[in-house]
């Protein structure tokens, strides 16, 4: 598995995902909408930790910085 995800794009994930976890802890957002921001974020922080991002495949996206 290739990497695909650049230190800017893992760092917007990150706290994207922080963000959205702490509006249903809070319980800003809840029910159905509140789950699938829990699932979104999960995503979020296992793409951000591998480094990798599968729907970035098909559109040949690559958001590392090349040297």
């Amino acid at each position: 598995m290739k990497q695909n995800m650049g230190k800017t794009d893992r760092i917007i994930r990150l706290c994207l995902a922080i963000l959205m976890t702490g509006l249903f802890l809070g319980k800003v957002v809840t029910g159905t909408l509140g789950m699938i921001l829990v699932i979104l974020s999960a995503v979020f922080l296992l793409t951000s930790f591998i480094k990798f991002c599968p729907l970035y495949l098909p559109f040949g996206i690559n958001t590392i910085s090349k040297k």
